[in-house]
C-alpha cells in the first residue's frame, strides 16, 4: 500500500476514534412544558423525565398523571406502554383515572361510610352504593405543587384539607416519581395528618406492554406472588375472607395468559366482568420486593412490580371504552392495572391491615415498575 495513503487512513481512524471517545455521555434530565388549563383556569404543566437509556416518563402536576411511559422493546424500539389522552381535558373529565395518583382512599369503601374513633364519616357514593377512589373529586382531580427533586426526580405535593370528600384531618401528601437508569419508574409516597384519618394511595396506570392502542392484553403472561385473594360481593366489596387461589382462575403463582381463564364459569369473575380483585401479597408489605411479573410475547417487554404494600389490585379494564391518544379507541381488555395498595374497604374490615394514620405518624410507601426485555421471539 502507498505509504501516503496508509498514513491518511491512520489519520482518519485516529480522528474517528477521538470523536467516539469525546462523544457526550447520555445524561438523566427533567424538562417541563405547558399542558393546558383546568376548568377553573389554573395552568398545568407536563414534566418529562428521561434516563440515560433514552426511556422517558411524562407526568402532569394535575392528578400526578403518568401521561406517557416510553420504554424499549427487545429490538430497542421505544414504545409508549400506558393508556391516556393527548390533552389535559381528557383527564379533567370523569373517566377511568388513567395514570393518576389515587387518594385519599384508593379502591372502594362500602356504602360510602366508615367509623373512626367512635365518629361516623360519610363519603360521596360514586360507584353504585359505594365510594370509589377518593370520591367525586379525589387526588386525581387536584392540582399538585411540583418541584425537581434530587436525581432529576419529580416531587409533587398536595394538602388535602380536613373534610375534603368527607375524610377527616388535614393531610399533607408527597409523591415522588423517579425514572432510574435501570428503566424503573419508582413512586415514593409520604403523608402526615393533624387528625386521625384513613389513607390508601396508589397509581392507576393502565399498561399495555405491546404499546398503548395496540389491541388487547389477553396474551400477556401474568405472574402474581400471592397465595390468597379477597373475594367480593356483587358490588365488588370484600366479604371479609382471605380465599386461597388454589384451584381457581386467580392462581397466578405460575405464569398464565390473562385471557386463558378470564371467561371461566366463576362467580368472582362474573362479579368483576373479568379480573378486578385484590391479591393478598405473600410479602405482606414487609419490605420492597417483587410481587408480580408481566411479559408480552411479541415485543419481548417485561414489567416487574415491586412494592412495600400488602395488596395488589389486578384489573383488566373489563368495561373500558374510550377514545385515547391519537384518536385510538381503547376497548375492553385493552390494558391491565397493577394497583399496589392496602385492601379495599379496610376502614370497615377490622381483620384487614390497618389504613389508619394518626398525628405524629407518617405513611411511607414505595412501588417500582421495572421494565426489561427478553430475547425470545
Amino acid at each position: 500500500m502507498n505509504t501516503r495513503i496508509s498514513a491518511s487512513f491512520l489519520l482518519i481512524a485516529a480522528v474517528l476514534s477521538g470523536c467516539a471517545q469525546h462523544k457526550p455521555a447520555a445524561v438523566r434530565s427533567i424538562s417541563s412544558q405547558p399542558f393546558g388549563k383546568t376548568p377553573e383556569g389554573e395552568s398545568v404543566d407536563l414534566y418529562t423525565l428521561t434516563n440515560t437509556q433514552g426511556a422517558s416518563a411524562a407526568i402532569s402536576n394535575y392528578g400526578g398523571v403518568v401521561v406517557s411511559l416510553k420504554v424499549p422493546d427487545r429490538n430497542g424500539a421505544m414504545g409508549d406502554v400506558v393508556l391516556g389522552f393527548d390533552k389535559l381535558d381528557g383527564y379533567t373529565r370523569p373517566g377511568p383515572h388513567f395514570g393518576a395518583i389515587i387518594g385519599r382512599y384508593a379502591n372502594r369503601i362500602a356504602k360510602g361510610k366508615f367509623t373512626l374513633d367512635g365518629m361516623e364519616y360519610t363519603l360521596a357514593k360514586n360507584n353504585g352504593d359505594n365510594s370509589l377512589h377518593g370520591g367525586i373529586r379525589g387526588f386525581d382531580k387536584q392540582l399538585w405543587i411540583a418541584k425537581e427533586a434530587p436525581n432529576r426526580a419529580l416531587e409533587l405535593n398536595y394538602v388535602s384539607k380536613d373534610g375534603e370528600e368527607g375524610f377527616p384531618g388535614n393531610l399533607a401528601v408527597t409523591v415522588t416519581y423517579t425514572l432510574t437508569d435501570n428503566n424503573e419508574l419508582q413512586i415514593d409516597y409520604s403523608a402526615t395528618t393533624d387528625k386521625t384519618t384513613v389513607i390508601n394511595l396508589t397509581n392507576h396506570s393502565y399498561f399495555n406492554l405491546a404499546g398503548e392502542g395496540q389491541g388487547d392484553v389477553l396474551s400477556h403472561q401474568v405472574t402474581i406472588y400471592a397465595n390468597r385473594f379477597t373475594p367480593v360481593d356483587p358490588t365488588l366489596i370484600p366479604i371479609g375472607q382471605l380465599m386461597s387461589v388454589a384451584g381457581t382462575p386467580f392462581d397466578f403463582r405460575q405464569a398464565h395468559a390473562i385471557g386463558e381463564r378470564i371467561n371461566a364459569a366463576d362467580e368472582q369473575l362474573k362479579f368483576g366482568k373479568g379480573y378486578d380483585h385484590n391479591f393478598v401479597l405473600n410479602t405482606g408489605g414487609a419490605a420492597l420486593d417483587i410481587v408480580a411479573r408481566i411479559t408480552e410475547p411479541k415485543s419481548g417487554r417485561i414489567m416487574d412490580v415491586l412494592t412495600t404494600e400488602p395488596g395488589l389490585q389486578f384489573y383488566t379494564a373489563n368495561t373500558l371504552k374510550v377514545t385515547g391518544k391519537g384518536g385510538k379507541v381503547y376497548g375492553p381488555h385493552s390494558a391491565f392495572c397493577m394497583e399496589t395498595q392496602h385492601f379495599p374497604d379496610s376502614p370497615n374490615q377490622p381483620d384487614f391491615p390497618s389504613v389508619v394514620l394518626k398525628p405524629g405518624g407518617r405513611l411511607k410507601s414505595t412501588t417500582v415498575y421495572r421494565f426489561s426485555t427478553n430475547s425470545r421471539q
